[in-house]
């Protein structure tokens, strides 16, 4: 007998599997789906980025493993301390305090694992990007989920967590804007974070991921602006958002020079960097691709627009977010006898749209459902007419 790991069997269900095999199930029948299930960019990449890496691509000296100290991986670092500075006016030492990542979610994975004992806690708020909890798992450390609801308005009650718990915490996790939730934070919240930390001798890794994808006037402040953070913290952010380049797999943490020295050795024992020809095209990215940002967050503007108003015009009442390319939506009354996961059935089955089930995102994700923003307006309105024909809500 071939048997996994315990702590693979710790994981709980991953949910967007079922859904896309759902999907292919729904599909193969002849239906088209509209899939706003997944936070996967539809948008295009910057031009000039393509062209970089398609030129970059073709020296033989790219091909080689990527070097710590190599040209392109300083120009990099570079890179990023400049966007850092321009967008957050944050100041990042580029050979101590950055780390370029095979995406986010890589890292965030591999912080738990640098750091998490099998007698350490990891505060996670619940619902979460799923990597938040999983890597915890996988590490084999210690969840301990902090409950986001409405009611505390999605930001995590530290003054509930007891004696016994803070004294075995080693790592929390936070992410603003929030993925799934949508919620945004304050400057003074992430003060009020990094003071408690402190104070609880904590490690602090605050997802960044979605601090473009901003309306309405509102601008995602960097975990790092708040005083004392570079002390416990560390931040993960990504190309993948803000320039709709998340197959190409690079993002980026920052912050304090030790914590980033320990998981840069994780690193170095799983594996050997990243593609220099994609490194250069993030370079282009980060450093002339502000139009494309721009036009991206225009776009999604303009869908949350519509699909937010065709919602509540058909009587699923949501409210517009000021971040993310996400609608987290409860399901309505009439549905309420079934889960999360029932609702995205029937959503796909009757509709043929998909969503993301709550309960992806963590046992206190159930009763909602979130949409993701990737389909343009024309398929949006055909998704609200779909929805609006099954659901029959009252106005």
């Amino acid at each position: 007998m071939i048997h996994e790991a315990n702590r693979l069997k710790r994981l709980p269900p991953y949910l967007f599997t079922i859904v896309d095999n759902k999907k292919k199930e729904v599909m193969d029948k002849g239906v088209d789906v509209i899939d706003l299930s997944m936070g996967s960019p539809d948008q295009p990449a910057p031009k000039q980025s393509i062209e970089e890496l398609c030129k970059q691509a073709r020296i033989d000296g790219n091909q080689r493993y990527s070097r710590w100290n190599g040209e392109i991986e300083t120009e990099l670092r570079n890179t990023i301390a400049d966007w850092y500075m321009k967008r957050f006016g944050v100041s990042l030492d580029p050979n101590n305090e950055i780390v370029p990542l095979i995406g986010s979610k890589e890292g965030i994975a591999h912080l738990s694992l640098a750091f998490l004992n099998n007698d350490d806690i990891a505060l996670v708020p619940n619902p979460a990007y799923p990597v938040h909890f999983n890597g915890v798992i996988m590490a084999g450390g210690i969840l301990y989920n902090i409950p986001l609801t409405p009611e505390n308005n999605y930001m995590p009650k530290f003054d509930r967590l007891s004696a016994e718990v803070i004294k075995m915490a080693k790592l929390l996790f936070i992410s603003y804007p929030h993925n799934p939730t949508t919620q945004v934070a304050s400057l003074d919240y992430f003060q009020e974070v990094v003071d408690w930390a402190k104070k609880k001798d904590i490690i602090v890794g605050h997802d960044c991921a979605y601090s473009d994808i901003v309306f309405d006037g509102y601008k995602a402040p960097s975990f790092l602006q708040a005083k004392g953070a570079k002390d416990i913290s560390v931040e993960f952010h990504t190309i993948s958002k803000s320039y709709n380049m998340a197959g190409w797999r690079l993002g980026f943490c920052v912050g304090n020079k030790e914590i980033l020295k320990t998981l840069a050795k994780t690193k170095s024992y799983i594996d050997f960097g990243i593609f220099r020809a994609i490194q250069c095209a993030a370079i282009k990215a980060l450093s002339t691709a502000d139009d494309t940002l721009k036009k991206t967050v225009e776009t999604y503007r303009k869908r949350r627009d519509l699909f937010v108003d065709g919602l509540n015009s058909i009587g699923w009442k949501v409210s517009k977010p000021k971040a993310t390319f996400y609608i987290w939506a409860h399901i309505p009354l009439k549905y309420s006898a079934l889960n999360s996961m029932e609702f995205t059935n029937l959503l796909l089955e009757e509709a043929g749209v998909a969503v993301a089930p709550g309960t992806g995102f963590g046992e206190y994700g159930e009763g909602f459902v979130r949409f993701a923003l990737v389909e343009g307006e024309e398929r949006l309105k055909i998704a609200l007419e779909r929805l609006k024909d099954i659901l029959e809500l009252e106005p």
